[in-house]
């Protein structure tokens, strides 16, 4: 098989075993808490995102990975985690963090979304062996940073339960 194939296949198969695993482990712990506390969860889990930058730490990507891809996959990366930490970091202040979690889930799924594009662009799975140390950053971590994104825009976009608003109101 060649890489191209064997990274497509890899690719979609790590969004097969995130979505189950998220569906069964993560979400039905995620719905039983209030928005807020899912949202921090999602925040932890994204403010790793600095980890992004090993894309330009010399030697651990092969040389002829496409810098056109790396740069922006790891100041994108870098940009999102930084948001989700500045998320956590004004938990207190509900009026920021929701600010900060609006911020970080739209950078990163832009972030993802073009990262996505350049790979296109690149022929990035023709070239998946230069990927080198990073190549299960792409294939496990991404398709969890893009599931939680739609979990948390999800959120933020659905009305308040009737009930939950009625008992903030009294």
């Amino acid at each position: 098989m060649s890489p191209e194939t064997l990274f497509r296949i890899q690719l979609i198969l790590g969004y097969v075993a995130c979505l189950l695993c998220f569906r069964t482990y993560i979400l039905p712990k995620l719905k039983s808490m209030e928005r807020f506390e899912a949202q921090r969860i999602i925040a932890t889990v994204h403010s790793f995102r600095f980890f992004g930058l090993v894309f330009i730490l010399p030697g651990v990507t092969g040389p002829h990975l496409p810098t056109s891809f790396a740069t922006f996959a790891a100041y994108g990366d870098f940009a999102t985690g930084v948001l989700a930490l500045l998320a956590l970091l004004t938990a207190r202040s509900r009026p920021l963090f929701w600010s900060f979690v609006v911020a970080f889930n739209l950078v990163g799924v832009a972030d993802l979304l073009a990262d996505y594009y350049h790979a296109t662009q690149t022929n990035l799975p023709a070239l998946a062996g230069q990927l080198g140390a990073t190549y299960g950053i792409p294939i496990l971590y991404v398709p969890m940073l893009m599931i939680t994104h739609i979990v948390a825009f999800y959120w933020l976009l659905r009305p308040r339960p009737a009930k939950l608003t009625s008992l903030q109101a009294a």
